[in-house]
């Protein structure tokens, strides 16, 4: 019987877990904008400044946008310790991104944070 465990090291191994966590951000940040199209419009007549002002929607649009670009610095940050640090350098960071994925997870279980999973758990395996 064959293991897995060779494979799943050698795939753990590969650079690829920030390209995946900036893809996530990318889509992340295209379904803010299709999503919330409606709250995107009245942040632009209301004018920018002070325009969540308590509007809950808007509110969910602005950190739903946010979140994303903020998945993207953090999957640029994956990208170059991949090229430059040893493993260990990235469990710490698989750690906390695990606890994040959990509670997203655990708080919106029919959600995108399922799509962070495979690169924390190879970030862990790694």
């Amino acid at each position: 019987m064959h293991s897995l465990a060779p494979t799943l090291a050698m795939l753990a191994a590969r650079p690829w877990k920030g390209r995946w966590l900036l893809a996530v951000a990318l889509l992340h940040t295209l379904v803010a904008a299709v999503l919330f199209a409606p709250q995107w419009q009245a942040l632009w007549q209301r004018g920018v400044f002070n325009a969540v002002a308590g509007d809950v929607h808007m509110g969910n649009a602005i950190w739903f946008l946010l979140f994303g670009a903020v998945l993207a610095l953090l999957a640029w940050e994956v990208m170059a310790l991949e090229r430059s640090q040893p493993a260990v350098a990235l469990r710490p960071m698989g750690w906390c991104l695990l606890a994040l994925v959990l509670a997203g997870v655990v708080l919106m279980p029919v959600s995108g944070c399922w799509l962070v999973l495979p690169p924390v758990l190879a970030l862990l395996v790694r």
